[in-house]
């Protein structure tokens, strides 16, 4: 394969375990982000921390996978996000170290406030991160101050709460609705009697949202988020670096690929039916469509925020023509075609032992089998 191809092929990848790992860990951090406001008892949050219990720490295969994909395919990505994001993936390291403890430990002492406690901490580390990766790609739509020197050493001129904008704020609660629902959708399939009726609606609610939520984003990047736009020739076959280009903001850029894909539509479109369709079966109490409608949602969501970006990975808002893009912050030919053999061996493992183990876990969990299995359950 040549140079150009293998860069292509290493975005349409990356997206892929994106979306693995939104739909596969985001059910199950959905569900820990209902934990605590959906549920009446005790019962009732261990019915649903089992629901998830054989699979949370198989679904977190899509996040490391995805995570070490980015750092062998786009190291240049990896380190300046590292350098822009650093107080923010913190943060979501601190809050994801709060979930296998606290399912581990919440049944350690039979007290309720030491499993309240326990509770509460799993569900701020199954909110948390879902809303920062959502605020991480408000800001990369929106650009990132950085800039590098001649050396190719990053400089990062924001803060911390500087990424706390409107419209990233915006795009942080798209992504915990769509992951709620997520949680939710699975749980119609898992749960049963009052439970089931409670997380019914709460799906509804939150597929609603998400859509309304992701609708305003889209008018929002439309007519006021400046984008980005390519103004050099690039050979894709050539070792480039972000200093070998230029590029310029202007507004509505974001949508130039729209007009020159026009099946790119399809995104947007799934996006918002996908969950439209999702409260619709929660409503009807038809969990298995309402999952498989939520993944399509999420799946539409990410291929939308990747679609209109193409080929910007990290744009500059310092200088544009620094910006990072498919074409100039990728690994060496030999490095991306090892690791595309690598992935076509394991990614096909990851995806069948996934879908096996969901497989034998089929079916519902009830109050009383809970209640019943107090010492080998959660």
């Amino acid at each position: 394969m040549d140079y150009e191809l293998l860069k292509i092929i290493w975005w349409v990848l990356i997206g892929v375990l994106l979306i693995g790992f939104s739909i596969a860990d985001g059910y199950d951090m959905g569900v820990g982000s209902l934990l605590n406001i959906i549920t009446r008892d005790d019962s009732e949050r261990r019915v649903m921390i089992n629901s998830i219990a054989p699979h949370w720490d198989g679904n977190q295969v899509w996040f490391i996978t995805a995570g070490g994909a980015l750092f062998a395919a786009w190291p240049a990505v990896y380190a300046t996000s590292f350098s822009g994001f650093y107080f923010a993936m913190i943060l979501t390291l601190a809050a994801l170290w709060f979930r296998p403890i606290g399912f581990d430990y919440r049944s350690k002492i039979d007290t309720p406030r030491w499993r309240r406690n326990w509770d509460l901490g799993i569900g701020f580390g199954s909110t948390v991160p879902p809303i920062i990766f959502g605020v991480a790609f408000g800001n990369l739509l929106q650009g990132v101050p950085f800039q590098f020197d001649e050396y190719l050493r990053v400089d990062y001129t924001g803060s911390f709460f500087a990424l706390l904008n409107p419209f990233a704020i915006l795009c942080g609660l798209v992504s915990l609705m769509m992951i709620m629902t997520q949680g939710g959708s699975w749980l119609q399939m898992k749960t049963e009697g009052d439970l089931l009726r409670r997380v019914s609606k709460a799906t509804t609610i939150t597929a609603l949202l998400g859509a309304v939520f992701f609708v305003l984003a889209g008018i929002w990047l439309a007519y006021d988020i400046k984008g980005y736009v390519l103004t050099s020739a690039i050979n894709g076959n050539e070792v480039l670096t972000p200093l070998m280009k230029t590029a310029k903001v202007e507004t509505g850029a974001w949508l130039l690929n729209y007009s020159k894909v026009p099946l790119l539509m399809l995104a947007p479109v799934i996006g918002v039916l996908g969950l439209l369709v999702a409260a619709f079966a929660s409503r009807m109490k038809k969990g298995g469509l309402a999952f498989l409608s939520s993944s399509l949602g999420i799946a539409g969501i990410i291929v939308t925020a990747g679609g209109s970006m193409f080929p910007f990975l990290m744009p500059s808002s310092t200088f544009p023509s620094m910006s990072l893009t498919l074409w100039d912050a990728t690994s060496s030919q030999h490095t991306m075609e090892i690791m595309f053999i690598v992935a076509c061996v394991f990614v096909p493992i990851i995806l069948c032992y996934t879908l096996w183990s969901h497989l034998v876990m089929f079916g519902r969990l009830s109050k009383e089998h809970i209640e019943k299995n107090k010492h080998s359950l959660y």
